[in-house]
Parts: structure tokens; C-alpha cells; sequence
């Protein structure tokens, strides 16, 4: 018996512990690749169960089934050593269990627990984040890590982690300035964690700080940017505030360059990709043959259905392009996901099935449509996971829809919605001036 570098005990002995805390150190920066190191760590030591339990745990918070196998034959792994675990390794393979199953929320929750009785598991703590994450639950981002946090000081090792996770927490509670403070603090502490500059990447996108936000990502990408299994998300931010500056050549340099780096080979990939290009195909930007690389990313996952989010944005791609086959399918996955169990049911039934046949409306040029399948499901769009900042794509497509669509009266209340977030924003100035040369009389 030995513990991890933060005293939490372990059923391994000191060398694959060792080994275990510099794959799940990778984990934690988000950088490559753990997997890799995991593997070598069970070649020789494969009655490793916290291994086993971390790489099935990778893989499955991927939300893509092309990886499901591989999940499923660590987790199998996993339980299969379970029973000579302690109990805290074994809650995390059951998490894990939960969470191939389709029960997101009960592993989520899961890790959640096992974080209040070991507060100094990071594993959980981060488990706990992305599940809140994928769930959409803003206020537990900063709640469930708000929990562990008094029982961390600065020289516990992975400290810079928990802050930034906290800082990420806080902003999608609206907390921006102790947000942007703590994502400060965290990116001092430790210049390759990508997720606390993204935390505070997300306050300036909340804060329409483009031209900061622009310049804070910049001058900390030589920290954050090597060897990053996140980087494109940050890029991706990055191309944001390109985008709010109204320099769309640097936005689309960003994703020839930066963005699509990778060729997309994850969902969580392809939604970056699709969630910039979608934004500058509405507003009627040329982005030439671009969609072809998310075509291949999003293909052969349109039957997949494992998590809405990612069906929706497989649909920005197939309507940006007309293609009418594929959008059914999309649309029949959606279904077929909603008639089942699991999370991703009641996902893919509140917001998933409406506001993809929205963007597909929008796509054949049907506008009024687009917004009525939209508008319904503004309000409760956090049901299927995201940030604020990915979710702004619905206001933005509503927007744009509702100017096309002539209804004056909807176009000024959504642009209305707009300024109120972000009233320097040129875009939304954009929206402005073409809802204002719609305007009505206003009655006396």
C-alpha cells in the first residue's frame, strides 16, 4: 500500500504510484499524452487500478463513441481489480461505470462525493468539474470545487489546478472579478495551465474585452500552447475576440493554422471548428472550402447520439452545406437518443432535437422556423452542457435569424438582449444598425 503525491492511499505499489501521479500530472495540464504514459505503466504494472480507472475515465469524458471501446476495456479492466481496491478507488471506477452507462449526472455526482470525503483527490475534483461541464450545472462548477478548497494551500502540490478550476467555477457564476483573479493567480502559479487561461479568457468574452482578451491569450499561449491536448480550445477563444475586432482574416488564419491542427479527430475538436465557422457563416462571411474538414470529423459520428452537444454542432456543419441527408440523420439520431435512458435522453428531448432542427432551418433559409424552434429553448439551453460563451451560439443564430426573417418586432427584442450583454461588441452594433433600418413607429 503507498498514497499518490497528495496522501491519498493507493492499492499499487511506490513506483507505479509514482508513475501514476506523472500521467495524471499530464491529466490535469491537459497535455500529451497521458494515455501513452498510463499504457507503459500497465505494461509493467497491470494490477494498477487507479490506472486502469484513469484511462477508462480519459477516454469516456470524451463524450465520442469512437473512443467508447477502448473506455469500456479499461473500465472492464478496472472492475475486474476492484475488489482488492480500497474504497476510494473503488468510487471511482463505479463513477466511471455511471458514466459509460449513461448516467452523467450520478457519476458526477459520484465524483463529487468521493471529493468531500478525500478533498485532496484532484482526479475527483477535476471528474467532478468537466461532468459539471458537460452537464451545464454553472453554479456547481464553482460550488463543487468551493467545497475542497480549504483543505488546500499553496504548496500542496496541484494547487494552481484547483484555483483555476475554481476560477473557471466562478465566472460561469458571473463572479468576474474574483474570477479573473483567481485564473490570474492560477496561470502565475503554473503558465501551462490552459484551463485557468481559459478561465479568464472567459470573463473578457462575458465582459466583451475583446481587444484584452485578445492580448491576454497571446502573450500567455508560449505557456499553455506546447505539447496541449487543449490548445485548440484556446485558440478558439482566441479567434473569438479576432472575431468580435472584426478581423476575420486572423480568425480564419487561427483555424487553418491553429484550430484545425489536430484534423479534428475528437467531437470536442470538431465543436470548436464548428462553433467558429457556424458564427462567420451566419453573419455571411466567405469561409471558402473550410467546412470540408469538419464534414470529416462530423460524418462519421452523425449516427452516434452519445451527447447532444456534439449532434448539434455535427448539424451546423451539414446545414452550412446544404446537405439534406445528413441533417436527417442528425435529426434521427436526436430522436432515437431522446427515446432512450440516460442523461443524454432528456438532453437530446429539451434542447438537442429543437434547436438542431433550428440551424437546419436556418441552413434551407427558413428563418421564421429557425427561430421558432430556437427561441423556445434559449432559456433552458444549459439542460445540454456547454459554457455560457459556447451556448452564446443560439443568441447569436437567433439574432441573425430574426433580422432575416423581417419580424421587426423580434429582431429588436433580440438585438435588445444583445446590446444589454454587449453593447461596444461591433458585431452587435452590426445587428443594430440593420434592426434599426427595419424599425417600426412606436405608438404614442
Amino acid at each position: 500500500m503507498t498514497a499518490d503525491i497528495r496522501g491519498n492511499a493507493l492499492s499499487c505499489g511506490a513506483e507505479a504510484a509514482r508513475r501514476l501521479d506523472a500521467a495524471s500530472l499530464k491529466f490535469h495540464n491537459y497535455l500529451a499524452d497521458p494515455i501513452a504514459d498510463l499504457d507503459a505503466l500497465l505494461a509493467e504494472h497491470p494490477d494498477c487500478v487507479m490506472a486502469q480507472a484513469l484511462r477508462a475515465g480519459i477516454l469516456a469524458t470524451t463524450t465520442d463513441r469512437t473512443f467508447a471501446a477502448e473506455a469500456a476495456a479499461s473500465l472492464e479492466e478496472a472492475e475486474r481489480l476492484a475488489p482488492r481496491a480500497n474504497a476510494r478507488e473503488q468510487a471511482h471506477v463505479a463513477a466511471v461505470r455511471q458514466w459509460m452507462d449513461g448516467d452523467l449526472s450520478g457519476a458526477t455526482e459520484r465524483w463529487g462525493g468521493i471529493a468531500i470525503d478525500h478533498p485532496r483527490d484532484l482526479l475527483a475534483v477535476q471528474y467532478g468539474q468537466l461532468g459539471d461541464f458537460f452537464l451545464g450545472q454553472s453554479h456547481m462548477l464553482r460550488d463543487r470545487v468551493a467545497r475542497v478548497l480549504p483543505s488546500w494551500r499553496r504548496d500542496t502540490p496541484g494547487y494552481g489546478f484547483v484555483l483555476g478550476m475554481h476560477a473557471f467555477g466562478l465566472e460561469e457564476a458571473g463572479d468576474y472579478t474574483r474570477a479573473e483573479a483567481a485564473g490570474r493567480e492560477a496561470v502565475a502559479i503554473n503558465p501551462r495551465d490552459g484551463w485557468a487561461a481559459h478561465a479568464v479568457a472567459h470573463v473578457m468574452e462575458m465582459q466583451g474585452r475583446a481587444a484584452e482578451g485578445a492580448a491576454f491569450m497571446q502573450s500567455t499561449a508560449p505557456g499553455w500552447a506546447p505539447d496541449s491536448l487543449f490548445a485548440y480550445h484556446n485558440w478558439w477563444h482566441l479567434a473569438l475576440f479576432y472575431v468580435e475586432q472584426s478581423d476575420i482574416a486572423a480568425a480564419l488564419r487561427l483555424f487553418d493554422e491553429r484550430i484545425s491542427a489536430g484534423g479534428f479527430g475528437q467531437a470536442l475538436e470538431g465543436i470548436d471548428g464548428s462553433a467558429l465557422l457556424w458564427r462567420l457563416w451566419v453573419l455571411g462571411h466567405d469561409v471558402g472550402d473550410r467546412w470540408s474538414k469538419l464534414l470529416a470529423c462530423w460524418s462519421p459520428r452523425r449516427n452516434h447520439g452519445v451527447y447532444a452537444f456534439n449532434d448539434v454542432h455535427a448539424m451546423m456543419a451539414f446545414a452550412a452545406t446544404d446537405d439534406r441527408a445528413a441533417q436527417d440523420d442528425v435529426i434521427g439520431t436526436l430522436k432515437r437518443a431522446a427515446a432512450r435512458q440516460g442523461t443524454n435522453a432528456m438532453m437530446s428531448r429539451d434542447v438537442g432535437l429543437p434547436l438542431a432542427s433550428g440551424i437546419a432551418a436556418f441552413g434551407r433559409g427558413d428563418y421564421r422556423a429557425a427561430v421558432a424552434h430556437i427561441l423556445p429553448v434559449r432559456g433552458i439551453a444549459n439542460r445540454f452542457g456547454g459554457s455560457h460563451a459556447q451556448r452564446d451560439i443560439i443568441s447569436w443564430t437567433l439574432c441573425e435569424a430574426a433580422i432575416r426573417s423581417g419580424d421587426t418586432a423580434m429582431a429588436e427584442a433580440m438585438v435588445a438582449e444583445r446590446l444589454s450583454a454587449k453593447e461596444r461588441s461591433p458585431v452587435a452594433q452590426g445587428w443594430a444598425i440593420r434592426a434599426k433600418a427595419m424599425a417600426r413607429p412606436i405608438a404614442a
